[in-house]
Order: C-alpha cells, then structure tokens, then sequence
C-alpha cells in the first residue's frame, strides 16, 4: 500500500460517523493539506465525489487524482460520479470540474434536515462551502423570528439555514444572480416561499448604500465576502478591509443584533484579526460574543494530522500549523467570530 493510500483509508475510518444511510451528506474525506497531501483535497457531497487537484505539475496531480480514484471507489462502491477539479488549470472548465467518473452528479445534499442546493461545477469550488457547517447550524438555532441580511450570498446557504431555522425574512445580496439562482432551488426543495425582491443581483457597496436610505434594518447580517475581488465599484482586500466592511453594515443592525463576520484569508493570522476587532470594539458599541470552529472533518482530526513542521519565524508562523500564518486561537484559516452590534455604549447605561 502506498502512503497516500494509506492516508486516505486513515481519513475515511476517522469520518465514518458522518456517513448516512441515504448518502445525502456532504463532507470533506481528505484534507491533504493538513493530512499528507499538500496536492488533494477530497470532499463529498451526497454520492458524488469531488477532488480537488493542487498539484504544480499536471503528471503529479494526475497521478494522485488516478490513486485517489482507485482508493474511494474500492471503499465507496455506491458513488455515482467523481469530478476533479484542477486548480492550476489554464482551461476554465478543467478548473470549474470535469466528471471522471460515473454519470450525471448530485444536484442537492441533506444537512442536519436541510437541502441545500449544488451545482458541482458552477465554480472552481463546489457551490456549498463545506467549512462554514457550524455557521449553518448556529443560523438555524439562533435565528427564529429574525431578519436577516446574507451578503456575499453566493448561493445562500447562510440564509437558507436561517430561513430553515425560522427566520421571519432573509435577504440575499450578491453581484452574481445565477449564484442566487442556486439559492432559490434550495428554497424550492425545501417548501420555503420565494420573494424575488429578497434576492438582490447587485454590486455590495452601492446595494448597502441603497438599503441604507431606506431604513431597513435586521437583525442579523452575515458578512462573508471573497478574500479578495475586483469589481467596477472597487476592490476588496479581506487582509486589510474587515474594518472598512463592518463600519459599512453597522448602521443596518438592529440595537442587540448580530453580525456574523467570516474571513478566509490565508495570510491574515488568527492573532492579527481578534486585534482588529477588539480595537473596533473598544467604544462598547460592538462586542464579541463568540468564535464558531471549522468542522474537524475540513481540518483533520488530532490523529490524522500529517504535515512538516515549520520553523517558528516572523509573520505569524507556528512550528505546530502547516499554514502560512498561524490561525491560532481559530482552529483554520476560515476564521468566524459572533459580534454583538449595540446602539448604546455600556458607559452610558
């Protein structure tokens, strides 16, 4: 057995309490990075299966992709279609996923309850972010009666969590209307009324602006934008303009209210945004509530974990993180963090 074969079958033993009966969850099954691949990621979503190559030279990727075929459909008789998507691609489609195996992939997943809607090949990702699990869970407790406001929507699974949860109204906002379009069909497969003007096609800045004059006002915004985009009306930067993008949505929160921020940028340490948000939160009119983990499937599990040891050094790194910048004390680069919008200070109460 090679290493990586052996790899991947210690990943599957550890995630086996995340299959069900029907093979409708979606999972990450391999996180090479963190467990003896910098090259693979694999991840599940209903009985399809989609891996991610990252390999700088095309015969390695294709060479790892081929064994890791070989290992899953041995321990994974019922998948229907493996899509491999190529990260270093010059070709769109070949980035976006090409089927390698099987026929026609799943087109929706069951979470905690939930369908969620997916197009595996609508974007060099996968359509429903796999790390953010617990942000959907928090949504569909935490929200009954809520308003709602999902920027950087993409296909809505924040806010379709919220609406399963029970939310009163859950506004959708993103660029892209055929990413909404995803968001809709979840809402369709799970009976929930669609209100079109609930689903915004519009650039962020000038649609928060919009929303702004007037008056609307929720109880919870969801914040989760690329790490980084360009777009007409400018760019964004999740390194340096987390301060820029909350003061933006502040004044659309209701006294008490939430605003759940949500930064994947790799190069930013875990240290280095908790001070940028504790400096935001030192006039008492914002605080932090809470952080939410990455699920220990998308990260590894403790005894999974197989990668070199770094030496310490400046910029955040950490001789016990295989990331660029330690995340620390965030369990992955996907870093979430709950805060509380007031709109008076403590020192006047």
């Amino acid at each position: 057995m090679t290493p990586l074969a052996h790899q991947l079958q210690i990943a599957l033993r550890a995630r086996e309490p995340l299959f069900d009966a029907r093979h409708e969850a979606a999972f990450r099954l391999f996180n090479g990075f963190t467990e003896g691949c910098p090259s693979l990621a694999a991840d599940l979503y209903a009985e399809s299966l989609v891996l991610h190559d990252y390999a700088d030279e095309a015969q390695t990727g294709a060479d790892i992709v081929s064994e890791a075929q070989a290992v899953y459909r041995a321990h994974l008789p019922w998948l229907r279609a493996i899509l491999v998507k190529t990260r270093g691609a010059r070709d769109r489609h070949e980035r976006n996923g090409t089927i390698a195996f099987g026929d026609a992939p799943n087109h929706w997943v069951r979470e905690q309850g939930v369908r969620y809607a997916i197009d595996l090949t609508l974007n060099r990702d996968a359509s429903l972010y796999l790390d953010t699990r617990n942000v959907r869970a928090w949504a569909r407790e935490s929200l009954h009666a809520a308003t709602v406001l999902n920027t950087f929507a993409y296909t809505g699974s924040l806010g379709v969590a919220a609406q399963a949860g029970g939310a009163k109204r859950v506004v959708h906002l993103d660029l892209n209307r055929q990413f909404l379009n995803v968001a809709k069909t979840s809402y369709t497969l799970n009976g929930f009324a669609i209100h079109k003007p609930d689903f915004i096609a519009a650039d962020f800045w000038p649609a928060i602006s919009r929303l702004k004059r007037s008056g609307d006002l929720f109880d919870c915004i969801f914040l989760d934008p690329p790490f980084f985009s360009v777009t007409p009306k400018g760019a964004l930067d999740m390194t340096d303009d987390i301060t820029r993008l909350i003061n933006k949505v502040r004044p659309l929160i209701r006294d008490g209210g939430a605003l759940v921020v949500i930064n994947n940028a790799l190069f930013m340490s875990g240290a280095d945004m908790l001070r940028e948000l504790d400096t935001l939160c030192t006039d008492g009119y914002l605080g932090i509530e809470r952080t939410i983990p990455v699920p220990d499937d998308f990260t590894g599990y403790a005894h999974t974990r197989v990668f070199p040891q770094l030496p310490a050094g400046e910029g955040g790194h950490d001789s016990h993180s295989p990331y660029p910048v330690s995340p620390a004390p965030f369990n992955h680069p996907t870093k979430i963090v709950v805060l509380r919008v007031r709109h008076t200070s403590p020192a006047r109460d």
